[in-house]
């Protein structure tokens, strides 16, 4: 059955593609034996005859039996919401249900325990999530069609809710396969739910869709699905309708096999199925299977098919509709329950199961170095055990033993003791432990296959690294990493130890959005990041892992420069000591750019030079000239971004011409066009969400006009509400005391990075004034 099935496919499943359609789930491989969630490596694959060039390619490798029966039984999935959205709850009930752990321990630690999920010490007592974990379990899922069990393996990585940690969240998602997008009943989509959706889409990550907290008052399951539809532009729609509401809360419908679950027993471990649905439950799950029913012939030409032709549509058909397009990223199925009640968590677990992608069904490529253009030629990887090793360093901690690196092997098999290349650096590496995450725990494997998540200790790298076995030169795409918002002057209490230093770059290194300079002028020590919070935990763990206390100053706002309109440039620089000088002449023009979406760069150089006027050689000269000249603006002091330098003609001398005469050349050519290119300074704008009681509306919208915020939207529920709005950062200090002050401590806000805009006129021209006293008094 597997080979005839096998020979059907292509040997590169994409996201983009579907399974052949099945009509029931069943036929799939059934993995006879125990499975360990460790996952033993799959047996060698069947490799096709050399094609005698001497070089492996992707191309001579398809799926196995072996590997095809393991991964179709393996998820890797994370859990992203909002912040306070349930998503570590979530997590440990999904660990206890799995018997992963044996009791379950909630979040901040209120029993001195706290959530596994939440390994460090700031965390339970925040409450919050701020590193991504990971973990492996093993569940039994109920078959969405026959109701048997089967068996699978699923590694989960919980990720933060606080926009101050997006990038956790960012390099999670670019090495998972699915994920499941946490949703509170009441709230529904906010603000850092659309950033959570936006990565998921960069990454083409399937989603499944989880409503928590129907346990409180206010849920409505039915205006989350308008949101996930208009706001997030998601095609979603309910496999469940909720049993009771509220407090009331006992179960759920499952539309698809049209069965009441209950959750019983010892902290819901129990689930009870039964034939008979509520009686006044009845009619609306039959609105609501119709409702998901009409949601797929949206967009599943089958269902669409046999909904206009009017036959009927069984479970099978749904089944295969939702797994094909949620596959496809066409759609999201949702799913209802209380996790902090113990209720609807399994359901849940089995969707992940049924409807999210195993590993063989996800498009992977990476880039062949050794090709003169790599990224015209992405190569696709095959998840098979016998195909060359390929592996991305997603995540590094500072373990008890050393570095613990976290690694996603793509293809080919990792093994202890082996001999791994970090394509990158070129280096040669030994991998003297390997180990999988639960956590802060690990379990020492000898080997990972394709597919799996795992981590080493003792291998020195960056994150983003690809790691190879010598046979190939691949690399993987690089994740997106958003620039920082806010800064800090920071320098240890009393004399400085080796620590201050070492604890720095510690955090640079883990954190891609934590960066450190030195101040030119003043000679601080600069720390910049995401937001308040992010660098106040930092200056925490200083002291607490560390030992180092430290002082810092008033936040400062990463202010830019850009320029507005297009200037020609027309420079020389010429220099004559004696001897030979420096020459150097460029000819060409300065103009905005908008923000590459992709890629997320904003500056540009461009070399339209012909005739050899100037020499190819000192072109990358230009080209850092220009990088130089960009540090610092001429206006405020800040950085200069959203500009492209067009190099269009110039001249170069036979003797005194040399890189450092170009690199002056371009940099005193921007400066001189700068001028001209009539520039002006942005500020960061954030959007900042707002949910307070309703009596307090007045008093927080007005808050927000006081501090020029532009209002976006307003939501209002039966007791509460939620404002959306554009805020400048530099007039979001000290909201924080000020909301809770006009609230009575009930209101509370997010805030994420949305853009950089200019700032008003009279505000520039203070800061121009500042900055040349600063440079008269220097």
């Amino acid at each position: 059955m597997l080979e005839t099935w096998f020979s059907r496919c292509p040997f590169v499943f994409r996201r983009s593609s579907v399974l052949p359609h099945r009509t029931n789930l069943g036929s799939r491989i059934h993995v006879t034996g125990r499975r360990n969630a460790s996952a033993a490596t799959a047996a060698k694959s069947k490799r096709k005859p050399s094609t005698g060039s001497g070089e492996t390619s992707a191309t001579q490798f398809q799926l196995a039996d072996a590997d095809l029966g393991r991964l179709m039984r393996q998820r890797n999935i994370g859990v992203s919401a909002h912040i306070d959205s349930g998503k570590t709850t979530l997590t440990e009930r999904i660990l206890y249900y799995t018997g992963r752990i044996r009791e379950i321990h909630e979040v901040r630690g209120r029993d001195e325990v706290g959530a596994k999920m939440d390994s460090m010490e700031l965390e339970r007592e925040k409450g919050i999530t701020i590193q991504s974990a990971a973990t492996f379990c093993d569940w039994n899922a109920t078959h969405p069609i026959t109701g048997s069990k089967e068996k699978y393996v699923i590694n989960i990585i919980d990720t933060p809710g606080h926009v101050d940690f997006t990038i956790e969240v960012e390099r999670a998602l670019r090495v998972l396969d699915g994920a499941v997008l946490v949703l509170c009943a009441v709230s529904g989509v906010q603000s850092q739910t659309i950033t959570v959706d936006r990565q998921m889409r960069r990454y083409n990550v399937p989603r499944i869709s989880f409503i928590n907290k129907m346990d409180r008052a206010g849920a409505n399951p039915d205006r989350v699905i308008s949101q996930l539809r208009n706001k997030l532009k998601i095609p979603a729609a309910a496999v469940q309708v909720p049993i009771g509401a509220e407090e009331e809360f006992k179960g759920v419908v499952d539309l698809i096999r049209w069965k009441a679950i209950y959750n019983e027993g010892v902290k819901g471990v129990d689930v009870v199925e039964s034939n008979v649905i509520p009686p006044n439950v009845v009619e609306k799950a039959k609105a609501k299977r119709q409702e998901l029913i009409e949601a797929l012939a949206d967009v599943d030409e089958e269902i669409a098919d046999l909904f206009l032709a009017e036959e009927e549509i069984t479970s099978n058909h749904l089944v295969d509709a939702i797994r094909r397009n949620t596959i496809g990223l066409k759609f999201s199925p949702v799913f209802l329950g209380s996790a902090i009640k113990n209720t609807g968590v399994q359901p849940m677990l089995d969707g992940v199961c049924s409807y999210l992608p195993n590993p063989s069904e996800a498009e992977v490529t990476a880039l062949d170095t050794t090709k003169p253009n790599p990224d015209s030629q992405p190569v696709p990887l095959i998840p098979t055990a016998d195909a060359s090793l390929v592996g991305l360093a997603f995540k590094l901690e500072e373990g008890r033993y050393g570095q613990l690196t976290y690694m996603r092997v793509y293809q080919g098999t990792l093994r202890k003791g082996a001999v791994i290349y970090n394509v990158r650096s070129g280096k040669k590496l030994k991998v003297p432990r390997l180990v999988r995450m639960h956590s802060n725990d690990m379990e020492d494997v000898n080997e990972i296959g394709p597919g799996e998540i795992c981590a080493m200790f003792g291998v020195e790298c960056s994150s983003g690294d690809t790691f190879s076995d010598g046979s190939n030169s691949y690399s993987m795409t690089s994740m997106f990493v958003p620039d920082p918002v806010i800064s800090l002057a920071i320098k240890p209490v009393g004399q400085e130890t080796p620590n201050f230093s070492r604890a720095l770059n510690r955090f640079q290194k883990e954190d891609p959005t934590f960066r450190v300079h030195i101040d030119s002028e003043s000679q601080e020590t600069i720390i910049s990041g995401m937001g308040e919070l992010h660098l106040e935990i930092y200056v925490e763990r200083m002291m607490r892992e560390y030992n180092v206390a430290c002082s810092t100053g008033k936040p400062r706002v990463a202010f830019r420069e850009a320029v507005t309109t297009k200037a020609d440039f027309s420079y020389t620089h010429k220099k004559q000591t004696g001897g030979a000088g420096q020459f150097g002449r460029v000819v060409g023009y300065i103009e905005p750019m908008e923000k590459d979406e992709d890629s997320g760069k904003d500056v540009g150089f461009e070399n339209l030079v012909t005739g050899g006027n100037i020499p190819t050689g000192y072109i990358p000269a230009c080209e850092q000239g220009f990088l130089d000249a960009l540090k610092k603006g001429t206006l405020s002091g800040h950085q200069v971004s959203g500009v492209r330098f067009v190099l269009m003609d110039g001249a170069a001398h036979a003797v005194d011409s040399s890189e450092l005469a170009f690199r002056l050349a371009a940099f005193g050519a921007f400066r001189e066009a700068y001028k001209k290119a009539n520039p002006v300074i942005l500020e960061p704008i954030m959007s900042v969400e707002v949910i307070a009681p309703v009596e307090f509306q007045g008093a927080v919208i007005g808050g927000i006009n006081q501090r020029r915020g532009t209002i976006i939207d307003t939501e209002v529920r039966d007791d509460e509400f939620t404002v959306t709005a554009d805020v400048a950062l530099n007039d979001m200090f000290g909201y924080s005391s000020q909301l809770r002050g006009m609230t009575q401590g009930k209101g509370e806000f997010s805030m994420e990075y949305k853009t950089h805009q200019p700032v008003l006129p009279n505000v520039q021209a203070d800061m121009q004034k500042a900055y040349q006293r600063f440079l008269e008094k220097k």
